[in-house]
């Protein structure tokens, strides 16, 4: 991490560190990816237990396909280690601090041809709910995308507007599912943003790319034959979110506990058992 990214985060709104893990590491990681969507297979619908949340759809034209799947690190010991590998603090520091929370663990796959495995361009603040419980929204909240698989233009790679950040809240794609359906041109022109302006972000496995609540950001669909899968862990200074696990107290990593804490899902407490979720939001 260095200064020349700090600084290209402050005006641009996003980053790539490159090379963060080895590729020795990242055929570990990828295969306990792999094993992490076999798991989520097993499931005929979205699932979900406490945090843990596998989004499942039943395809007509491709079976079976797990779109995303949340806070996985409560079933898979490797990536609980990752999520808080002292790296992420070392390129975390400088923007956020050292006293962190963790507020997103994901995986997003994007399977050869499968439908509904891109993201309309959209800026993660829609999901910072409830607003009550976060604050300092613009400067304190930094989400990473590790790359484990190359990531391309015909895979469906991250597409990012720089400077986007500095526009405010747009409510792009605010009016339905983000992988269903494309942003459109007039939509991005009305918020101020010309379509030209979007740059697709390429990494190799190993590397992080960073972003604020407030970049513009989307992504296609994977129209090669090879696989795309992205790990997103989002953090945030601890001071300013009553919500989140713990991934650093003053530098120090943080195991996750006996069980979880309150992040997103507001019947935690209510309904932690686990169960399907038939959402069919996909559907025709």
């Amino acid at each position: 991490m260095t200064a020349e990214h700090v600084e290209q985060f402050r005006e641009e709104g996003y980053a790539v560190v490159r090379g963060v893990f080895s590729p020795d590491e990242m055929a570990e990681i990828s295969a306990e990816v792999g094993r992490v969507y076999a798991e989520g297979l097993k499931h005929h619908a979205s699932w979900r237990h406490k945090n843990l949340y596998f989004e499942v759809i039943d395809d007509p034209e491709g079976g079976h396909v797990v779109l995303q799947a949340h806070w996985i690190s409560w079933i898979s010991e490797r990536l609980e280690r990752l999520r808080r590998d002292p790296r992420y603090l070392a390129i975390l520091q400088p923007l956020i601090g050292r006293d962190l929370k963790q507020i997103a663990n994901q995986i997003h796959w994007k399977p050869p041809g499968a439908r509904f495995v891109g993201f309309r361009f959209h800026q993660d603040m829609r999901f910072r709910e409830p607003k009550e419980a976060f604050q300092a929204l613009q400067n304190a909240y930094v989400t990473t995308g590790l790359a484990i698989d190359p990531q391309r233009i015909e895979n469906g790679a991250l597409k990012i507007f720089p400077g986007s950040h500095k526009l405010g809240y747009l409510g792009l794609s605010d009016d339905g599912p983000l992988m269903k359906g494309d942003t459109q041109d007039e939509e991005l022109r009305a918020a101020g943003l010309d379509p030209a302006d979007a740059v697709d972000v390429i990494l190799e496995p190993g590397d992080l790319a960073l972003w604020s609540l407030l970049t513009v950001h989307g992504s296609s669909p994977n129209r090669s034959r090879g696989d795309r899968r992205f790990h997103l862990n989002s953090y945030v200074n601890a001071a300013n979110s009553d919500r989140g696990e713990w991934a650093f107290r003053d530098g120090v990593p943080c195991q996750l506990g006996p069980e979880p804490s309150l992040v997103r899902y507001e019947e935690l407490y209510s309904r932690p058992e686990p169960h399907y979720i038939e959402d069919r939001w996909y559907a025709d």
